[in-house]
């Protein structure tokens, strides 16, 4: 894959100049800027496969403009990543649907990170949103978890978050992750009701969960167990046990317990 990134802005600013630089230093990236215009991006879409969108106010007036992004990224098989304040990343996602985008910073953001994942991200040739990159679906009331995990997981798969049980039950109404990450103890919806849930809807029973959970007594597990979901794995396992649990459920469509 190239290592040309479409940096879409609305103007130059330090900002951009900084993580223009940024890109180049750290992960020897060509930036292509253009303005979020159709015409700006229509004619430089096929410099590369790499698109940051470096949202703005522009945002919530450029409807137009998004919808284009979306269909060239689903056509096109392009990694599209975003950067905004929250305000920002919810109104790209009323027109962008999160299958669509492969990594999510909030401001402030590090750009170092930020390099280094769009670097890891572009480094694998065959990377496509639709192909390489899994897609996850994390649910747990603890945001702190939510966001930690997703950063391990960020730079090999495509992840959504969210923090209740309805929650993602309202997410697979309307898209199919490869994997759930669930956990165990949640309020009002807890993780077993929650696979109860997906279990019983036909379009959602063949979904792979995996629980994610600090809850470890034998009864819990057992009970869980029966619900036969793809596994069980806890909070306190080190970072590289988790990672190498999912990477080998998906290289091999099998669970290998880690515990």
């Amino acid at each position: 894959m190239d290592k040309n990134v479409l940096l879409i802005s609305d103007g130059g600013g330090f900002m951009i100049e900084a993580l223009a630089n940024n890109l180049k230093k750290i992960a020897d990236f060509s930036i292509i800027k253009v303005t979020p215009t159709i015409e700006d991006i229509k004619d430089n879409q096929n410099e590369a496969d790499v698109i940051l969108l470096y949202s703005g106010e522009f945002v919530h007036q450029s409807a137009d403009v998004l919808t284009y992004l979306k269909d060239m990224c689903a056509d096109k098989k392009k990694i599209l990543c975003v950067i905004g304040y929250e305000k920002e990343l919810e109104a790209v996602e009323k027109m962008i649907p999160d299958s669509l985008v492969t990594r999510k910073f909030l401001r402030p953001f590090d750009m170092r990170r930020l390099a280094e994942e769009l670097e890891a991200a572009s480094a694998v040739g065959s990377f496509t949103v639709s192909e390489a990159s899994k897609h996850i679906l994390m649910v747990d009331d603890d945001g702190s978890f939510l966001k930690m995990v997703q950063s391990w997981l960020s730079p090999y798969y495509h992840v959504t978050i969210v923090n209740s049980g309805m929650q993602a039950i309202t997410f697979i109404a309307t898209n199919t992750p490869d994997l759930i990450l669930l956990d165990y103890e949640m309020p009002i919806t807890p993780g077993p009701q929650v696979l109860e849930m997906i279990r019983s809807e036909p379009a959602s029973a063949g979904i792979p969960v995996i629980f994610l959970t600090g809850k470890a007594d034998k009864e819990s597990v057992e009970r869980v167990m029966r619900l036969k979901p793809q596994g069980y794995l806890l909070k306190t396992m080190p970072k590289q046990d988790i990672l190498a649990a999912i990477d080998h459920f998906f290289v091999t469509n099998e669970w290998k317990s880690m515990q």
